[in-house]
């Protein structure tokens, strides 16, 4: 029982060793990596940075005739360090047990890669190192995460409405018009007109103002039954891909987003405008309000009364 006890607390690579198997592997192995990252699911760890540690334990296939002091030939550190970075740059995440599979995962694409040990521990969210640590092993057909075939990613028309617009006669038509050209639609709207609290403390404000606009992407979804409110990439995506007009609530990818939008939810054109960058549209149509004299990506705008769109 103490031997347990001990390897359920020692390093990685003693737990390697002694779970290995008969045929002998080799091991490579990345020590006390400690990088700075927005991470967790509570309200407190939502935009600052903490410390978080990786340990990890590679065991690799023995190289089969001499290495000739070639990187090449190696499973390199790099590759270890690569995916912690791949992972952290790829979204804000809320459990340390999510990216310890994902970072596993990327390891484990690696050929020479068998079996992976990653323990993730947080620095600053006690008196002691709170943490989590998975063992993977590379399946017998393949890795575990298979990168997929590269796909023509669909570019979206991006429509941003103004409250007058989602009032309007014509949304209707519009919607019609838009959906002729043959692309996927997005809406994107602003704040609702009704009063909203005020905060005293910015993220308290930018949350409220965030969920004005997701309050009023339902009272635009609600004008036309074809549009579903929508949150999360992996729902855009799908959406995308068959033919589903969504409406986006942008609390979700825009705190979860490493490298967030500059703008405001107050500035609500400027910020729909990161999202179609975000997923490349070629361009934002703006019904019925004015646009800012600085985007991401060309912006036109349409007056909230006229019934036919020029597209």
């Amino acid at each position: 029982m103490s031997s347990e006890i001990h390897l359920a607390f020692a390093h990685p690579a003693e737990r390697s060793a002694a779970t290995a198997e008969e045929a002998p592997l080799d091991r490579i192995s990345v020590r006390d990596h400690t990088v700075e990252v927005d991470i967790g699911a509570f309200q407190a760890e939502r935009g600052v940075t903490q410390r978080i540690c990786f340990n990890i334990v590679v065991e690799v296939l023995p190289l089969t005739g001499p290495i000739d002091d070639d990187v090449d030939r190696i499973l390199s550190y790099d590759k270890v360090t690569e995916a912690i970075a791949f992972e952290l740059a790829s979204e804000r995440l809320n459990l340390l047990e999510t990216l310890a599979e994902r970072v596993a995962d990327r390891i484990l694409l690696e050929p020479q890669a068998k079996r992976v040990f990653v323990r993730i521990e947080k620095l600053d969210r006690g008196p002691g190192a709170l943490g989590v640590e998975i063992v993977r092993a590379q399946a017998v057909q393949g890795p575990t995460l298979v990168e997929p075939e590269p796909e023509d990613a669909p570019s979206p028309e991006i429509v941003f409405l103004s409250n007058q617009a989602i009032a309007s006669a014509h949304l209707t038509s519009w919607i019609d018009q838009l959906l002729a050209l043959g692309r996927p639609l997005i809406f994107c709207v602003g704040p609702h007109d009704l009063p909203m609290p005020a905060a005293s403390h910015p993220m308290a404000q930018r949350r409220i103002d965030l969920l004005s606009i997701e309050q009023n992407a339902w009272i635009a979804a609600a004008c036309d039954a074809r549009c579903k409110v929508v949150d999360t990439r992996t729902e855009i995506d799908w959406a995308m891909r068959n033919d589903q007009i969504c409406i986006w609530a942008p609390s979700k990818i825009v705190l979860d987003a490493v490298d967030g939008p500059a703008a405001a939810p107050t500035d609500a054109v400027s910020l729909a405008a990161w999202f179609a960058a975000t997923f490349q549209a070629q361009e934002l149509l703006v019904i019925g309000t004015e646009t800012p004299d600085d985007t991401s990506v060309p912006l036109r705008m349409f007056a909230p009364d006229a019934a036919q769109l020029t597209l």
